[in-house]
């Protein structure tokens, strides 16, 4: 089998399990997230704009945007523990730079350093506007914890 065949077989068995994770959280498909990208420590969300994430001035909601952030750097922490494993989020920070309605948000998290116990992670969230404008909306950093998966 040649590297690039390794490769895309990882890159499949990762997808797989995020995407498999991601099928079980009912807050995730609740808010309707979809999984872009996955690769080795790395993970891309997008968030669609609805009623379902907005805060009384229509502007997505915080709550949602570090949710969003949250799962993504959780997800990019998953693709580097080991298989019988999950993760759960020990802490996180999270800066929110700017508002926005409409469009969607993506979030990309990715490793900063992974251990044995502790993995840190960190998550970017843009606004993807209708014209196609990118805007910077909240940066975060997290600390994880491999536990071992009981489903």
């Amino acid at each position: 089998m040649s590297l690039a065949n390794d490769q895309r077989s990882i890159e499949a068995t990762l997808w797989q399990r995020v995407a498999d994770s991601l099928a079980r959280q009912g807050m995730m498909n609740h808010l309707g997230v979809r999984l872009l990208q996955v690769g080795l420590g790395s993970v891309k969300l997008s968030l669609p704009y609805s009623d379902r994430v907005t805060q009384q001035q229509l502007g997505f909601h915080g709550g949602a945007m570090g949710a969003l952030a949250d799962i993504a750097a959780g997800y990019a922490a998953l693709t580097v523990a080991p298989a019988e494993h999950e993760v759960t989020t020990v802490e996180y920070k999270i800066n929110f730079l700017a508002a926005f309605s409409g469009g969607e948000l993506q979030a990309t998290g990715r490793v900063v350093r992974a251990g044995r116990r502790v993995i840190v992670a960190s998550a970017d969230v843009t606004h993807h506007a209708a014209d196609g404008s990118i805007n910077p909306c909240a940066v975060m950093q997290s600390t994880l914890m491999p536990v071992t998966k009981t489903y």
